[in-house]
């Protein structure tokens, strides 16, 4: 590395569109005063917390002040969050409440986290693993949350101003995205939305989505120039780092050089005869980068891998590296004794992997890692103690922490259905964590290159910047359905998704392509309805007994109708229906084929349930309903046993390949199906009660979420 040229960045292209006051902003009963703000001689709002504004967040706070709508795109860490801030101050000054929506469980913990420490905020959490203070003027959540109160418990939106949804482009998330949509077209109109997104290339179509589908009008509000540019970097073993201009010549050398292989270790279970003796490229091994990224002072670093693996191994990677001084490794020690007691943890525990690699500065962060030591990881980069932090790409997802350099370890992830190279906005997501304004003049990302990837990754493509625009994934749920059809009637249900951004997008084509999509969304729905005919949750444009207990169970809808309606869980005592919770949120991530669960655990019951959710999806497949029902999966039933029974959880999972966090996870998720149930059934049932003892039984230690979040 010999130079690091500044990042030449396009002049930034913004527009806010409309401008005065508008009726709805007298609606609101402007003016009113934000504690903290300065206006400038126009009346804009120039400083708000002692922070000088953006010309983006100007016009962003202008527009909010204005009564309308609001979509904000802009680079990671150019300050959208403010935004959001400023919409829900102005909320609390006006006696209003205000709802904060985020993606993942881990942004509205720390959204949440972050008003509580404000003492002019009463703030809330709402997101299915911990309900606090849902009552309260500032209710963080999940969009999931957000849905279901659209539809089941619109009181809990009463006296709501502003809803702000954070990484809105998330609507293009294959298997959530359609919350997104449901919730931004069937949330009260009274309500104004505050949409953060960042760079997209059709955000003026969304943009024009909106305000067809809102009454209040919107402001557009773009960025595209980052406050802190960035320096895009390659890097292989052979020749270190090199800037993207050189990436040909580089190539060309590459393609004339004998390539090192590596004998491809035998498959478990494979003979001679097998793929034992094959080669392959071995994955590059960044070492020597870690030590010039040390040398060079540019830490701390984010390292994104996307295996949990390949994070904790290149974790190890780095240790032995004199990466703390003294004081610095003694606050490391002395932060770490801290939150052992703040969360009531053995300090025992410091002896683990996962601490005593936190003292010496490096760290890992991933699903797989029980919530309480993500936390402790997050703790202590935040204070400046991890250099290095190995990390997926979820930390990328509007978590506050920035660092001065950001690495991919590797460019191809798991999409959901293949193996691929990552898309632009994902690349562009990640990689603007490099470079703390205020701190660093740039930041800077490497691109960690094998063999096959010098050669074939979308380099260009990714250094370009130019994100991949958001696309609808809407697809109605039967709980949507059967709410649409008890408010507007069969005939009227296809008309929902003439409000979608599908069907927005379907203009851009030709008639004939857009009678073709019409005509498949139609059929779709019909599908669902006959499906819903079938099974006796409609009669007609009314909705049965079993129709009106389905629309509360919003993602296992017909699993849960149909084993109460069945008398599947009647008797079962309280550790047998936490076995069957547990098994509709468990999926396996299988390495060896199929766990073997003895049928002395509730044999006869997983037998029954596999049938009816079995019934189920053979009628979606009849039906040709895609994607269909999730089966129940009973992997997890002998490591649960041992919970409920009161073993600690490294003594739970010995039966299971599971991981602490995995389990953690499929017992909150699990804790928050059976609360949905007993919502959704009358309290006099005595079933209400054994629900209610199956959930106080694996709600504790580690599984209980209040109690983290209470503690620190």
């Amino acid at each position: 590395m010999t130079h690091d040229p500044e990042q030449r960045a396009e002049p930034s292209r913004t527009g806010v569109e409309g401008t005065g006051r508008s009726k709805h902003a007298l609606q609101h009963g402007r003016p009113v005063s934000v504690p903290d703000e300065e206006l400038d001689g126009r009346g804009r709002v120039v400083r708000w917390k002692g922070f000088t504004l953006t010309r983006f967040q100007i016009e962003a706070i202008s527009a909010i002040r204005d009564g309308k709508n609001v979509l904000v795109s802009a680079p990671t860490g150019a300050g959208k969050t403010l935004v959001a801030e400023y919409a829900i101050a102005d909320s609390v000054a006006r006696g209003k409440r205000c709802i904060y929506t985020a993606p993942i469980k881990a942004l509205s913990n720390q959204k949440y986290r972050d008003f509580r420490d404000d003492p002019l905020v009463d703030v809330g959490l709402m997101t299915g693993d911990a309900t606090i203070q849902p009552g309260a003027q500032v209710l963080i959540m999940t969009t999931e949350i957000l849905r279901n109160a659209i539809f089941e418990n619109p009181e809990l939106l009463a006296d709501v101003e502003y809803v702000v949804f954070d990484e809105v482009h998330y609507m293009d998330d294959r298997e959530r995205g359609t919350v997104w949509e449901e919730s931004l077209i069937f949330l009260p109109q009274s309500i104004r939305l505050v949409c953060l997104s960042a760079t997209i290339s059709n955000v003026e179509e969304m943009g024009n989505w909106l305000e067809e589908v809102r009454d209040a009008g919107l402001a557009l509000v773009r960025e595209e120039r980052r406050p802190v540019p960035l320096s895009h970097w390659c890097w292989t073993e052979r020749n270190g780092a090199f800037e993207p201009s050189q990436l040909d010549r580089i190539r060309k050398k590459a393609a004339n050089e004998p390539v090192p292989r590596r004998p491809r270790r035998p498959r478990r279970g494979r003979g001679r005869g097998g793929r034992g003796g094959r080669t392959f490229d071995p994955p590059p091994d960044p070492a020597a980068l870690f030590d010039e990224l040390t040398e060079r002072k540019m830490l701390p670093a984010l390292v994104f891998s996307f295996s949990r693996r390949d994070c904790e191994r290149l974790a190890r990677v780095c240790e032995g590296r004199p990466l703390l001084t003294e004081a610095e490794a003694k606050r490391a020690e002395d932060l770490q004794l801290e939150l052992c007691d703040i969360f009531l943890l053995n300090r025992r525990v410091m002896r683990g992997e996962i601490l005593t690699m936190a003292r010496a500065g490096v760290g890992y962060h991933h699903a797989g890692m029980l919530p309480v030591f993500k936390e402790i990881v997050e703790r202590m980069f935040t204070a400046g103690l991890l250099k290095f932090l190995f990390t997926t790409e979820t930390f990328a997802l509007g978590i506050n922490m920035p660092a001065r350099t950001a690495v991919f370890s590797g460019l191809k992830k798991f999409d959901g259905i293949d193996f691929d190279y990552l898309r632009t906005r994902d690349y562009m997501q990640m990689a603007g964590r490099a470079g703390r304004q205020g701190i660093d003049d740039k930041g800077f990302v490497y691109c960690v290159l094998g063999n096959k990837d010098l050669q074939e990754a979308p380099l260009a493509r990714l250094f370009a910047g130019k994100p991949e625009p958001v696309r609808s994934r809407f697809r109605l749920s039967y709980s949507s359905l059967l709410h649409l059809v008890e408010h507007m009637g069969r005939d009227l249900v296809p008309e929902a998704w003439e409000r979608s951004f599908a069907s927005f997008q379907a203009r851009e084509k030709s008639q004939k392509a857009r009678e073709r999509q019409r005509h498949e969304q139609r059929r779709a729905v019909e599908r669902h309805l006959s499906l819903l005919d079938k099974f006796g949750y409609l009669d007609g444009d009314s909705l049965t007994p079993r129709g009106r207990m389905a629309r509360i169970l919003n993602g296992y809808e017909l699993q849960m109708t149909e084993l109460l309606f069945r008398g599947c869980l009647e008797d079962l005592p309280p550790r047998a229906l936490a076995i069957v919770a547990v098994a509709m949120i468990h999926e396996e991530r299988r390495r060896h084929g199929r766990p073997y669960v003895p049928s002395r655990l509730f044999g006869n019951v997983r037998s029954n349930v596999t049938r009816v959710v079995g019934e189920l999806a053979s009628a979606e497949a009849g039906l040709g309903i895609e994607p269909g029902l999730k089966l129940p999966d009973w992997g997890l039933t002998p490591s649960l046993m041992a919970w409920y029974d009161g073993a600690d959880i490294d003594a739970a999972l010995e039966p299971s390949e599971a991981t602490a966090g995995d389990f953690c996870r499929v017992l909150r998720m699990s804790i928050q199906l059976m609360r949905n149930v007993r919502r959704a059934i009358d309290k006099e049932w005595d079933l209400w009660d054994r629900l209610g003892d199956a959930m106080d039984a694996i709600n504790r230690d580690e599984v209980d979420a209040r109690r983290q979040l209470e503690l620190g």
